[in-house]
């Protein structure tokens, strides 16, 4: 019969660019899965035209707007419950309908939501950087078993699959390859000029304003190291970037016997999408013409390594995982606030590297013994950074 056996997804961040990454995949195969429940913050009519398109029963609103018994009322009509909220995020993590959990979302709303997730015994995907960076050490303790977390990242996607069926105690590094971003060849002197325009001109992947620019200055590469670090329980030491500017390698892993793994695909985020919705399956994406790969002599496997003069925040971002503690949580408050000063055009694309460095410069506190303590670094790390830029006349 068909429907039969496929596996029920519930995707939180639906309307952003890598949850239509994830819903492009189910649709392409409804034999395999059944989108029950989707969540977004705030757009409601996205949300709607999403819910009535795979036919769920459940969508939620983290944040709905004062029409909010209206937008209910709209959604019943199709039959479709809304839940709101924190209560309706961790509500939609754990329903019985629901055998895969996305998470798809920016920030840090969603974090009680994973746990309760993964507390559920929910097979989870995860592309919130926050999650892991900031709040590792409450969520990964609650994996309960091998693959139960995926990686959606195109880089840990990579290093997720070259680990298949290798114990993470054999490897010896782990390195994560970045693009080198729209400036890799820029002189710094060229480079004090940079535009917000400019940064926004990524030379391989689609992406949101905030990412684009943190992918120009190498912050989002630091970013997914220490991430890495978390996801494979491995040290500081161990994870490294790579400039690789063709993105046909997305992540490689050398071993203790000095071999190693690489994957490569086309860079295309319904790839690692498929790779975790399916897995230990793997969808037969190469028989499309736009998931081919490419032909082995068309392969262009240059690599070098990052230039951390000229892209300070690769080196800032490392130095936090360093020391750990309070600093990879102050990390993103003083990145999301700098990046915006940039956007806006308070500050010059140099001048984030500054403000983020300063930040961590003149924290003297603890170090978070609480999921709590740790959310309210990352609100503290923005407000220092609001007060270094204001100070600075930006």
């Amino acid at each position: 019969m068909f429907g039969a056996g496929r596996i029920k997804i519930a995707v939180i961040g639906a309307t952003g660019s890598v949850g239509s990454s994830v819903l492009d995949i189910c649709g392409m195969f409804p034999d395999r899965f059944q989108v029950t429940a989707l969540a977004c913050r705030s757009n409601a009519s996205s949300l709607l035209d999403l819910a009535r398109r795979f036919g769920v029963s459940y969508a939620c609103l983290f944040a709905p707007s004062d029409a909010k018994n209206c937008e209910a009322s709209e959604f019943k009509k199709y039959g479709i419950e809304l839940l709101t909220g924190r209560e309706g995020l961790e509500s939609i993590a754990s329903l019985s309908d629901v055998d895969h959990v996305v998470f798809a979302s920016s920030g840090t709303d969603a974090i009680t939501s994973l746990q309760r997730a993964l507390k559920s015994d929910k097979d989870v995907s995860l592309a919130n950087k926050e999650s892991i960076v900031a709040a590792g050490q409450w969520v990964m303790p609650l994996v309960r078993r091998p693959d139960q977390l995926r990686p959606l990242d195109s880089e840990h996607s990579a290093i997720w699959q070259c680990l298949r069926d290798e114990p993470q105690s054999l490897v010896s590094r782990i390195l994560l390859t970045a693009s080198g971003g729209p400036f890799r060849d820029w002189t710094p002197d060229r480079m004090r000029d940079i535009t917000p325009a400019d940064a926004l001109k990524h030379p391989v992947w689609a992406m949101g304003a905030k990412i684009t620019i943190d992918s120009a200055t190498l912050m989002n590469k630091g970013i997914e190291c220490i991430e890495a670090m978390q996801l494979f329980n491995q040290p500081a030491s161990g994870v490294e970037a790579l400039i690789h500017p063709s993105s046909q390698v997305h992540g490689i892993v050398i071993f203790k016997d000095s071999t190693m793994k690489l994957l490569s695909y086309k860079p295309d985020m319904r790839i690692p999408a498929a790779a975790a919705l399916a897995w230990p399956d793997r969808i037969p994406l190469g028989e499309r013409d736009e998931f081919r790969a490419p032909e082995m002599r068309e392969w262009s496997l240059n690599f070098s390594r990052p230039d951390t003069n000229r892209f300070p925040c690769l080196r800032i971002a490392l130095d936090a995982a360093r020391v750990g503690g309070a600093y990879p949580p102050l990390l993103i408050g003083a990145d999301e606030v700098a990046v915006n000063a940039f956007l806006k055009g308070h500050i010059p694309f140099l001048t984030i590297s500054n403000i983020i460095e300063r930040t961590l410069e003149e924290y003297s506190g603890a170090k978070p013994s609480t999921l709590e303590d740790a959310i309210e670094l990352i609100s503290l790390g923005g407000r220092m950074a609001e007060s270094i830029i204001t100070a600075s006349g930006g």
